[in-house]
């Protein structure tokens, strides 16, 4: 991996591995991965408002399956202005980080998808054989890419000289995947308030259910999950992202279908069953639904709606 690339964003100018620059306006940055992938180098797109100041609030945004971080970034641009809020999108390129390392947030690795998955040509639908599925589970937190989020965060407040000590961070789809998976499985983050949009499957807080749907085969325990559920998740979902919604690609199996067959019915069976599991364990719940009226699967409509959910008082 090259430590010196030019970027096509910022003017040709060159960027240095971990060389931190921010300035007023939209510009790029590139730091090194975590703990077993130091190599595979992660750039961060970044929008610095006009009226930033060092107590201003830092919002991370996960991408989806195209993990375009720059076009992710500019949807926030306009709310970035108007909130004062500092926006961080980093890219995971596909490349580098497959499905279990991005979407799994590398909680599993090794995964036969190209022998146990088909695609259907004519829907955005994707059948997983069970039967043959294989992966195996990566133990070592530290390799985690959840460990990423609080790292970004903790670079650009040293560099900035920035007052906070927590950050909001919102995904959609496989940054929805990503993040309710964040909130599960690392809730000692520095991340406040935790927005996963638009989801196509879940990793519920089940000791009855294996990973990829539950974490039974995880060293997860009752005291892990109890700080799991005192964490901000905010479920936040499309109304029309149901039956009838055809952008982005959704799982489907015997298993995962027991969520339901769509993102609107799987994050509303999420957040109940969570829930449910909480009562039964005899533990305080602290996660939220939000349904979003009239959008489907589409980040930009659903980071509108989170803009004003978390800065404009209207939660």
């Amino acid at each position: 991996m090259e430590l010196v690339k030019k970027s096509d964003f910022t003017n040709q100018k060159v960027l240095v591995l971990n060389e931190i620059n921010i300035e007023e306006g939209s510009g790029e940055f590139l730091i090194e991965g975590g703990d077993g992938k130091k190599e595979k180098a992660i750039p961060i797109y970044y929008h610095m408002p006009k009226n930033y100041k060092p107590d201003s609030k830092i919002l991370i945004v996960i991408p989806g399956a195209g993990r375009n971080g720059d076009s992710y970034r500019d949807a926030w641009i306009k709310a970035s202005e108007k909130y004062g809020v500092l926006i961080l999108s980093p890219m995971y390129k596909e490349a580098e980080y497959d499905y279990g390392a991005y979407h799994m947030g590398d909680l599993i690795y090794n995964l036969n998808l190209e022998n146990s998955a088909q695609y259907d040509e004519n829907s955005n639908k994707v059948f997983l054989d069970e039967e043959i599925f294989s992966f195996k589970i990566n133990s070592n937190r530290n390799e985690w890419i959840y460990n990423d989020f609080d790292r970004i965060f903790d670079n650009v407040v040293k560099v900035l000289g920035s007052t906070q000590t927590e950050y909001d961070i919102f995904g959609h789809s496989a940054g929805g995947q990503i993040l309710h998976r964040f909130a599960i499985f690392q809730p000692n983050s520095k991340a406040n308030r935790i927005l996963a949009s638009n989801s196509g499957a879940y990793a519920l807080p089940d000791f009855n259910t294996d990973l990829p749907f539950g974490i039974h085969n995880t060293d997860l325990t009752k005291e892990n999950i109890k700080a799991s559920f005192k964490k901000n998740l905010v479920l936040f979902i499309g109304e029309l992202d149901n039956e009838n919604e055809q952008g982005g690609l959704i799982l489907r199996s015997p298993t995962v279908d027991k969520q339901g067959t769509h993102r609107l019915e799987r994050g509303t069976y999420f957040y109940n069953k969570s829930k449910d599991i909480s009562k039964e364990l005899g533990l305080d719940f602290n996660w939220k639904l939000r349904i979003v009226p009239n959008i489907g699967h589409d980040h930009r409509k659903m980071g509108a709606a989170a803009e004003k959910y978390l800065y404009d008082g209207t939660e």
